[in-house]
């Protein structure tokens, strides 16, 4: 699908599954997103995507476009990803910043009506939020509170 180097988005295939179950994820980061398997019903609202690298899933997050957009913007064109994580292993080494940065070229080809994708974040992930900055989104200045405390509600223009 899309490329960037030897990083790649694919959607879901049951083929990655077996990987896709290996993940693990650093404590501090287990409360601020889920585990892929946790995360693999599709439908046609909902479409996990998977991060490649040479062919093997290293990432992972989820694509909404449904009424569940509604809580984070007022565009009917928009979608809400979720769930981003990276395989503790494989962090570091910046899948996260090509997988999100492949996303523009992903949703312009797969859902040309999309023209904005939201994301809440928690407050207290840094890191995350500075993953998201580099990559094009603005704060909406929206804010929304979560299972574990304030998100603040990120914007991209695709």
């Amino acid at each position: 699908m899309k490329t960037l180097n030897e990083v790649e988005l694919q959607f879901y295939k049951s083929e990655y599954f077996e990987l896709l179950k290996a993940f693990e994820l650093p404590e501090e980061q287990e409360q601020f997103t889920a585990l892929p398997t946790e995360m693999l019903e599709i439908t046609h609202e909902r479409h996990p995507i998977v991060i490649l690298s040479e062919n093997e899933p290293v990432g992972f997050f989820v694509l909404h476009s449904s009424a569940r957009v509604k809580e984070y913007t007022a565009n009917p064109n928009a979608m809400l990803l979720t769930a981003l994580s990276i395989n503790h292993v494989q962090q570091g080494k910046g899948y996260a910043k090509k997988g999100m940065e492949l996303l523009k070229g992903l949703v312009n080809q797969e859902f040309p009506e999309c023209n904005e994708i939201v994301l809440a974040v928690n407050k207290r992930n840094i890191p995350a939020q500075k993953l998201y900055e580099k990559v094009g989104y603005k704060d909406s200045g929206r804010r929304k509170i979560g299972e574990i405390g304030e998100q603040l509600i990120l914007s991209l223009s695709v």
